[in-house]
């Protein structure tokens, strides 16, 4: 009759699978399976907007994905749990390793076995020389030249018989290397968690001749982690001088981006820098990234009563290679009548085709014109309800149409800088002022992404270590023959496949005979 294992057992038991790597492996791929839903739904840190709209959009599925965590995965509690028992597998299997690594470490090789000749390799010769003579040349050449790095761990034996031997070991590096990337990759673990406390990031669009401080309020998006502090923000102000963006003249295709800037530190005064691609700019602690530029045209709208309902630049956001770029103008300060909605595009060198469509054929602003339908109605803007401003909801509005060869077709409105274009069933006029570019600015701070390097190149090469350092043990033994000759065995041993190991044998037995030869010679 079997016994029962008890309470302790159980949890004994419970904790060798939990450590086990087999489990490890299963927990880092269900890790992996967990961050699915975030790249599928919105998520609430990065796209409120998003969320809000989803939710609206499928009133019976969104409330339980809400309630489930799938709007904001990476901090719902399944998704925790999964990292903590990670977290916990990879450090149970890491210490108890490392201990037994650190023994190993301390133990001779082990002893030469009794019969060489059933080993990989297995290889004789004679020699007049003394078998010190030949232990000590065993011995010189399994350690290699450097002394202070030995090629591998040598310990002489002496044997039953008057024969002695050498018996050599080499590839413990492959378990540190293993213990190095596991101990990384718990690194790495620890980093995102720290990370996540306290990183923040932010995303504004700053239009040429503008600026913001830095600020949590003055960000169009921002995120934070959990012992984020509003006041840990350092206070700068950053001013978008200008503008630089190089295309190639024959294929159109992006070369250089460039933002000049001005940055006022009140603890280091006001200097002037530039944000490239993939070149940030380091301000109040954080880096400035360069995420994306564009167009923003600066316009007044008048409504039917002669009063200024809108006046600002506008970001149109680029859709192609020739930076034909789309856009939302809201006015919903109309003082009589209904709000107005004007969408279309920003085309930077437009061109008109014979159909009265409207195109752009260049992404520098050489012609600019803007290519505006004409909306009315409620934006919805007095729901509650986050919107994009770059999207209109259509859902209270009404799209402005006429009848041209007895077909209905939206309004149109085209208007290019300097010009004032009235807008149709007097609504008011639209003024095109200027075109200004703008830019896509991300902030970021993470006190841990230098860490999280060089654990990720830690990992490479510990990783590198444990997959070409091979394991092997190499034994050689001479004994003194019944005719005054001695006799030389050489053989070895690998952990697993190990297709250099032959050859690695032979040299050590052509190493030893040359250094036999060379004592012998004197």
């Amino acid at each position: 009759m079997a016994a029962e294992l008890g309470l302790g057992g159980w949890a004994r038991w419970a904790w060798r699978q939990l450590t086990s790597m087999r489990v490890a492996i299963l927990l880092l791929l269900a890790l992996a399976v967990a961050a699915v839903p975030g790249s599928i739904f919105p998520q609430q840190p990065q796209d409120p907007t998003a969320v809000a709209e989803y939710l609206a959009d499928n009133p019976g599925l969104g409330p339980w994905l809400e309630r489930l965590g799938f709007f904001d995965v990476y901090r719902s509690p399944w998704f925790s749990a999964i990292y903590l028992l990670l977290f916990t597998s990879l450090v149970g299997c890491i210490l108890p390793r490392m201990a037994q690594h650190w023994r190993a470490l301390r133990t001779p090789p082990p002893r030469t076995p009794r019969r060489l000749d059933r080993f990989v390799g297995h290889s004789s010769f004679e020699t007049g020389a003394e078998p010190e003579e030949v232990l000590e040349a065993a011995g010189q050449t399994l350690r290699g030249e450097r002394r202070w790095w030995p090629t591998y761990r040598v310990a002489r034996l002496a044997e039953d018989g008057g024969a002695a031997s050498v018996s050599a070991e080499r590839g413990y590096l492959r378990e540190t290397g293993n213990l190095v990337f596991h101990t990384a990759l718990v690194g790495v673990l620890v980093c995102l968690v720290v990370g996540d406390f306290t990183q923040y990031r932010g995303q504004a669009i700053l239009v040429e001749g503008r600026g913001f401080a830095n600020s949590q309020l003055a960000y169009d998006t921002f995120e934070a982690g959990r012992a984020f502090a509003p006041e840990s923000l350092v206070p700068f102000r950053l001013t978008l001088d200008g503008f630089d963006a190089k295309f190639d003249p024959a294929t159109l295709a992006a070369r250089d981006f460039t933002a000049f800037v001005t940055v006022d530190d009140p603890d280091h005064g006001s200097r002037e820098a530039t944000i490239k691609v993939n070149r940030p700019l380091s301000a109040g602690g954080a880096k400035v990234y360069l995420m994306g530029n564009g167009y923003a045209p600066e316009v007044k709208i008048h409504d039917a009563e002669g009063e200024l309902a809108f006046a600002g630049a506008v970001p149109f956001l680029p859709q192609g290679e020739v930076y034909t770029s789309q856009g939302v103008i809201k006015v919903p300060d109309v003082s009589s009548g209904p709000q107005i909605g004007l969408v279309g595009y920003l085309l930077p060198t437009a061109v008109e085709e014979p159909a009265g469509f409207w195109r752009s054929i260049h992404p520098l602003a050489l012609d600019p014109v803007l290519v505006l339908s004409v909306w009315t109605g409620d934006l919805g803007l007095d729901a509650g309800l986050p919107q994009n401003v770059y999207r209109l909801d259509e859902a209270g509005m009404t799209q402005l149409t006429e009848t041209v060869d007895g077909a209905e077709r939206p309004v149109t409105v085209v208007v290019r800088p300097g010009e004032t274009v009235d807008l149709p069933e007097g609504l008011g006029t639209i003024s095109f002022e200027s075109l200004s570019r703008f830019v896509a600015l991300d902030l970021r701070h993470d006190p841990t992404l230098t860490l999280i390097l060089v654990f990720a190149l830690l990992s490479l090469a510990g990783l590198g270590v444990s997959l070409f350092s091979p394991r092997r043990r190499v034994w050689v033994r001479a004994a003194r023959g019944a005719d005054g000759v001695t006799v030389v065995q050489v053989a070895g041993l690998a952990r697993g496949n190990d297709p250099g190991l032959e050859p690695e044998v032979d040299r050590v037995l052509n190493a030893v005979r040359e250094r036999v030869g060379e004592e012998e010679n004197r």
